[in-house]
């Protein structure tokens, strides 16, 4: 802001509260419309130095809070390191209990437990076209467009089964299912802190 500027602050500040409560100042004429400019100029370069000042305390709280975040990382990067170690060999010691005795679904300690979930193989896409192809060809009510399938809707229908040693999907008349492939049996594992 210039002096100039400076200046017109007071003037702006009489004209403004001059004014009779609910009415504008109004312009009428050249003189008047230059002295509107002459206030948005004003307002204009008050409204720059806030926004510099704004953007020069953002850019130190960036600067600062990218200090702790780096610093934050680098010191929990061990400790993390150890969590992860912690969690698996939990993780494997219940697995190998878990093959034992399949009901030992959690495992609990005073300090903690694990549990663990199971999800059974079930099928999974593998190329839409040819599940497409294959939907069409029966006649399934599973198009959702001339180019989509509606899989949740026919997954519904699927079911794995083993034949000659491999897991295979098929529809509800026993055709395998071209196009989807068998997503395997999974357990994972969760450790929780008490």
């Amino acid at each position: 802001m210039n002096k100039l500027q400076e200046s017109e602050f007071d003037e702006v500040v009489d004209k403004e509260t001059n004014n009779t409560e609910g009415q504008s100042y109004e312009v009428k004429n050249l003189e008047d419309l230059t002295w509107a400019f002459r206030k948005l100029s004003y307002y204009q370069s008050k409204k720059a130095e806030k926004q510099k000042i704004s953007n020069a305390e953002r850019e130190r709280i960036n600067e600062e809070l990218s200090k702790v975040n780096a610093w934050e990382e680098k010191e929990l990067k061990s400790t993390n390191d150890s969590i992860s170690y912690f969690e698996s060999i939990i993780a494997n010691y219940h697995s190998t209990v878990l093959a034992e005795d399949p009901d030992s679904k959690t495992l609990s300690t005073p300090y903690g437990k694990v549990k663990s979930t199971t999800s059974k193989a079930q099928p999974d896409k593998e190329d839409e076209d040819k599940l497409l192809a294959f939907v069409k060809a029966n006649n399934l009510p599973f198009v959702k467009t001339t180019e989509e399938i509606k899989w949740g809707d026919l997954k519904k229908t699927l079911q794995v089964v083993e034949k000659d040693g491999v897991q295979i999907v098929i529809n509800e008349n026993g055709q395998a299912v071209p196009g989807a492939i068998v997503k395997p049996q999974t357990t994972t594992f969760k450790v929780e802190i008490e």
